[in-house]
């Protein structure tokens, strides 16, 4: 995916559209972890569409829910899983976006020019 060590880095260009290439991939990956959320929320507690996106976008921006009161038992169990996936979440979309700039760092560090 990224350039051995032996080749010159990317042009600035080209690691902009890396950029993008991997800020798309960590977008839809939130896009589907709210979307999750969300169906649960609206499953397990039969909060309204607008209640289920709050307390899941509470959740993956490490907030915490909104409502935690008067829960369900299943709503209880989902809401705590669903708190775990979010955290991995976090960690996942942390490391796609840094990658390229990391290895861009580290490639400059030990590219040799001839």
């Amino acid at each position: 995916m990224y350039e051995p060590h032996h080749t010159p880095p990317i042009s600035l260009g080209r690691f902009a559209l890396r950029m993008l290439a991997h800020a798309g991939a960590a977008l839809t990956l939130i896009g589907i972890s709210l979307l999750a959320g969300m169906i649960g929320y609206a499953h397990y507690e039969h909060m309204s569409w607008l209640d289920a996106f709050l307390n899941s976008a509470m959740l993956l921006g490490g907030m915490g829910p909104v409502k935690t009161e008067d829960l369900s038992e299943p709503g209880k169990l989902f809401a705590g899983m669903y708190a775990l996936y979010a955290g991995l979440v976090f960690i996942v979309v942390m490391g796609i976006i840094l990658a390229p700039v990391i290895h861009r760092i580290l490639h400059r560090f030990h590219w040799a020019e001839k």
